[in-house]
Parts: C-alpha cells; sequence; structure tokens
C-alpha cells in the first residue's frame, strides 16, 4: 500500500506546509471564505509566436461560447477519468481579472525569489525577518494593492498565519523518516539518504498573533470524520499527501487502512508507470485523504488520439476533469499548481495552449506567467462558483512552494548545499503574500489562500539537495524538500477550526 512507491528518494519543508495547512483547514472550517508565482526566469517565455491576436474581448466572447462539454484528457494520468458537464465562470469576473494579466504583471515577484543567494553552511546572516531592507528576500513585495484585498478569515478572527517566526522545537519531527514506509517515497526520504545533519527536522512554525494546535493524529480523524480531504496538483502537493499520511498514523504501519483509489478512477492503467493518484480511507472514523497528480490544473486533450506521439490541448480556462467529476464527493479540497509552468517542461509534455477551445495565438496570453495566471484565475473561479452547489466543501489555494537554486538551475550546476537551519532568517512580518497571482485570483471568492511561500522561503536547508537519487549525475534538488520537513505545519492550519 504505498503511495508511488516507484519512486526513490527523501524529508522537511512539506510536513511544516503540512501542518499549517491542516491547522487553517480546522481553524476555518465553519467560515465559509480563506499561492504560484516565483516561476524560474524561462517562463517568461512565449509559448506561441503566432501572429494572430486574441485580444480579452475576443477571449470573453468565444469563452462564453464554450460547449458545455468537456474533452476527456489523457495526457499522464489524466487518460481516463471521465468529465462532468462544465460549468462557467462568470464572464464579466473573469473577462476583468484576465485584463490585470500585464505582461509587466507581477515579474518582479515571481523571479526574485528563486535567484536569491544562499547562505554557505555555517554562516549566518544578521537579517531575521524578510520583512527587513537588508533581508536577502527583500525584494519579494507583496501585492502594492493589498489594502484593497479581503481579509482572509485567519485575519478575521485575529490570525494571519503567514505572518510569524521559525522556532525550534524538541517534539519534531512528527514522524520518523525511517519508519514511514508505507506511505513516504524513498526518494524524499532523506534519513535513509547520505545527509548526516537533519537539525532543520527541529523546527516548527509560530503565527504571531495566534497558536496552532499541536497536531495529533487520532484528533485529526476525529475532527475529519466522515469527511474527505484531496491534494491536487504537482510533485509538491504529492509530498504533502505523504506526509500527512505519516502524520496521521504517526509513521507506523496501518494495516487498516483501505485503498478506495478505485472509487476515485484511480487505478493504473495497463503500461502506466504509476496511477493517477491514490485515495486511502480510515474505517475506523470513515475519513478518506487522497491525492490526484495535475502539474497545470487544467484540462489536457490529445489533439490526435491515435498517435502515441500526440500533441495535447492545454485549455488554461477549463479546470482538470477529475474536479469536475469528483468534487461532490469531495469535503476539502487543496490545490497548487506552478513549477511546470516552462518551456522545457511543455515541450516535453507536448502541450499546446488553448483558451476558448482555440489555440492561444496573442502573444501577451502566450507568455508563460500569463497563461499560469490564467489558469489559476480561472480555476478558483470555476471552484468558487461550485460552493454555493456544495456547501459542505472548503476549498484552498496554495501558494507556491519556493526554489533555492544558487549558481545556476537544476540542469546548468544550480546547488543549495546549505545545512544550516534559518541562515536567510527566522520571521516573515509582511502581510501580502509572496505569490500575488494566487493571492489575485482568490480576492473576492470562498477559496481561500494557503499561503506557505514566504515562510518557505526561510528554509533553504531543508531541500534534497545533492542527496537524492540523481547523486551520481550531479543534479542537486532544491525545489522538493526532505520528510519529514518544514511543510508539516500547513495541515495545522487546515485543522484548526474543524467542527
Amino acid at each position: 500500500m504505498k503511495s508511488g512507491n516507484s519512486h526513490k528518494g527523501i524529508k522537511i519543508s512539506v510536513t511544516i506546509i503540512a501542518l499549517v495547512s491542516v491547522a487553517l483547514i480546522l481553524l476555518l472550517w465553519e467560515k465559509t471564505p480563506l499561492i504560484s508565482s516565483l516561476i524560474p526566469p524561462e517562463t517568461l517565455d512565449v509559448i506561441s509566436t503566432e501572429t494572430v491576436k486574441l485580444t480579452p474581448d475576443t477571449h470573453l466572447k468565444e469563452y462564453k461560447q464554450l460547449s458545455p462539454n468537456g474533452h476527456q484528457s489523457t495526457v499522464n494520468t489524466l487518460e481516463h477519468q471521465p468529465v462532468a458537464e462544465t460549468v462557467k465562470l462568470t464572464p464579466d469576473t473573469h473577462l476583468k481579472e484576465y485584463k490585470q494579466l500585464s505582461p509587466n504583471g507581477h515579474q518582479s515577484s515571481v523571479n526574485t525569489l528563486e535567484h536569491q543567494p544562499v547562505a554557505e553552511a555555517g554562516h549566518v546572516h544578521d537579517v531575521h525577518s524578510v520583512n527587513s531592507s537588508r533581508s536577502p528576500t527583500n525584494s519579494l513585495e507583496p501585492r502594492k494593492d493589498n489594502k484593497d484585498l479581503p481579509k482572509s478569515p485567519a485575519q478575521e478572527t485575529g490570525c494571519n498565519y503567514a505572518k510569524g517566526k521559525w522556532v525550534a522545537d524538541k517534539k519534531r519531527p512528527l514522524y520518523s523518516g525511517f519508519q514511514c514506509k508505507q506511505w513516504l517515497s524513498s526518494m524524499w526520504a532523506c534519513r535513509l539518504m547520505q545527509r548526516k545533519d537533519f537539525s532543520y527536522e527541529s523546527f516548527r512554525w509560530q503565527p504571531k498573533d495566534c497558536d496552532m494546535l499541536e497536531f495529533k493524529g487520532s484528533e485529526f480523524l476525529k475532527r475529519m470524520q466522515g469527511k474527505t480531504i484531496a491534494l491536487v496538483g504537482d510533485s509538491l502537493g504529492r509530498q504533502q499527501f505523504q506526509s500527512l499520511m505519516c502524520m496521521v498514523t504517526g509513521g507506523k504501519e496501518n494495516s487498516e487502512v483501505e485503498d478506495v483509489g478505485s472509487e476515485y478512477g484511480l487505478v493504473q492503467e495497463p503500461g502506466a508507470k504509476r496511477p493517477a493518484g491514490w485515495a486511502y480511507r480510515f474505517p475506523s472514523t470513515n475519513t478518506t485523504i487522497l491525492y490526484y497528480w495535475s502539474a497545470s490544473l487544467c484540462e489536457l486533450e490529445p489533439l490526435n488520439p491515435t498517435d502515441p506521439a500526440t500533441n495535447y490541448a492545454m485549455h488554461l480556462d477549463r479546470p482538470v476533469p477529475f474536479l469536475k467529476y469528483y468534487l461532490h464527493k469531495l469535503d476539502v479540497v487543496v490545490l497548487n499548481t506552478g513549477h511546470h509552468w516552462n518551456r522545457g517542461k511543455f515541450n516535453a509534455n507536448r502541450w499546446v495552449v488553448y483558451a476558448s477551445g482555440k489555440p492561444v495565438k496573442d502573444r501577451k496570453l502566450a507568455m508563460m506567467m500569463n497563461a499560469k495566471n490564467l489558469t489559476v484565475y480561472s480555476v478558483v473561479k470555476w471552484l468558487d462558483s461550485q460552493l454555493l452547489q456544495y456547501p459542505h466543501l472548503k476549498a484552498f489555494f496554495r501558494t507556491i512552494s519556493p526554489r533555492h537554486f544558487v549558481n545556476g538551475e537544476w540542469n546548468t550546476g544550480g546547488s543549495c548545499d546549505n545545512t544550516t537551519p534559518l541562515t536567510a532568517g527566522s520571521e516573515v512580518l509582511q502581510d501580502g503574500s509572496f505569490d500575488p497571482g494566487a493571492e489575485g485570483a482568490v480576492k473576492g471568492t470562498k477559496v481561500k489562500l494557503l499561503d506557505i511561500t514566504a515562510l518557505s522561503e526561510l528554509r533553504n536547508e531543508g531541500h534534497i539537495s545533492k542527496y537524492g537519487s540523481k547523486v551520481n549525475t550531479g543534479v542537486q534538488d532544491c525545489l522538493h524538500w526532505c520528510l519529514p520537513d518544514t511543510i508539516v505545519n500547513f495541515y495545522h492550519i487546515l485543522v484548526k477550526d474543524s467542527p
């Protein structure tokens, strides 16, 4: 019953973000209303160079004419999911926000985070806050119009969970990276690697104006009794899923957990390396936790279904079919996307951007950042439109998890060798998100922002680094986190106000 046992590898910031997320869901459970722009420089590339114009007004007009029937997506894990009837976004709102996606938009915030130097091990900066003018992340400014954004439920209750500091905690980690082999992929279990320093495990996130509940697996299951929690997104979402499973079980083998993937179409098809995701149920409380792989969160449609080497239409304004088909069965959904929005991934996956059912020919919209923002805005607006029909559903959009490559990218010698915790500071003081794209997308909706970007930016020592499965190739992983990790904290947020 391993989740993704075909992978080898690793262990830290997923656990913190995990605890922070759980606390947020349980904090906000009874309050209906509550991150993806920190993209590498290649994401500013234009996806399409054709010259035919697709203006925002044309886009809106054509979007209104979309057929209510979706198209079956067959790329990777989307290939066998049935598609429910398409629910349209509110055209006026969609157009208004689409017009805000200028080519300049939030580029300064997008690029600067990923190219900040990482302090050498043993050298501690005199910086203690990402709000400091001397901070290595001071160029990551939040949205200038934050005063116009509605307060999140966390802020309304007197607590902004994204604002606080990292503190040492002898009770960490919450599970053992040696023992949680039932759920944890070896490629993310740093305790099973050659890494010698594990001080990154011994910190927890402390919000500035409130306390987070201590996570206990049994209490979490009781609070989520009869409910289904779904994590939908890329490999960072998969890390969160595995970390949550380890947290709930205490990292111990649990033979009573049931594999219910077939109930959600999560079965391994012939020839596939793995299923589209995993779903497990704890029968004692009838609590289901699932993960579904969707790197882009949008619908992918084969242009020539009979050709194994076909290109795929990447419909920026259509949510991934899994959400449309299974949303009625979910009680909590956490979405994320971000690191697959670059030219290398698009070329490798043979993705061709579409909007309004047609290839995108507008160079402005075809810019990676704008294409991604359109998808984020579209899926958030669609999800928000479903909340009236499914009032029990709590929806979150998680901000992007930062990368910490120094002196290059993953394929050009980039590294993240620092092993000393908090060399870039320990505190986040600013109010706005470091992921303005996600922050803007949830504005005015009941979809809640799970803001983990700034707090994760301070944990550059927690990546898999040079100890992963590609250790012999010289390629470092400065994107994924060692597990158990800092991301565990996001689950504290998800759990805080659960009934």
